[in-house]
């Protein structure tokens, strides 16, 4: 295996992961718990779930996939922290929009070629990413894991509530 699709694998390796070990935490957590703060004064899970989908969502457009399928959770879940606006959503449609980012975006995922992760997202200028090619979708993706990965941290605090 070339080191481009090596180093492509690992990556994607990563992010299933972090989306499938926090679609189990998902599973296994009630919708009471999710409707919890992770700790005194701090978001609810359902925020986070929120939060998470919104986010991940957003990647349609970045990584030139397209449009998101649910805009309407960037201005709760993106550009405002947790509060009453957040409560229009039950637990059920968060965990039914999560399933339906995750399965749209892992086809767009899956079929990008190990070369084009290491093409610019749409958030950099085609001259600003001649001069930082690490600025690309791979990139991308390795941030997004690490955010995912933190924000599922603290939602395993829930299970022990």
């Amino acid at each position: 295996m070339p080191d481009q699709q090596r180093f492509v694998k690992m990556v994607l390796d990563a992010w299933h992961a972090q989306v499938n070990g926090t679609t189990a935490l998902l599973d296994k957590l009630t919708d009471a718990q999710l409707k919890q703060e992770v700790a005194t004064g701090r978001n609810r899970g359902t925020y986070l779930v929120g939060h998470l989908t919104a986010e991940h969502d957003l990647l349609f457009p970045l990584l030139r996939f397209g449009a998101p399928l649910f805009p309407e959770l960037k201005p709760v879940f993106v550009d405002a922290a947790d509060g009453p606006a957040v409560d229009a959503y039950d637990v059920a449609q968060l965990r039914a929009r999560w399933t339906q980012v995750h399965t749209a975006l892992n086809t767009h995922v899956m079929a990008l070629a190990a070369n084009d992760w290491f093409m610019r997202h749409n958030n950099i200028a085609e001259t600003d990413f001649a001069r930082e090619p690490h600025r690309n979708r791979l990139n991308v993706l390795i941030t997004r894991t690490i955010h995912l990965a933190h924000h599922r941290g603290q939602l395993m605090l829930l299970s022990s509530k």
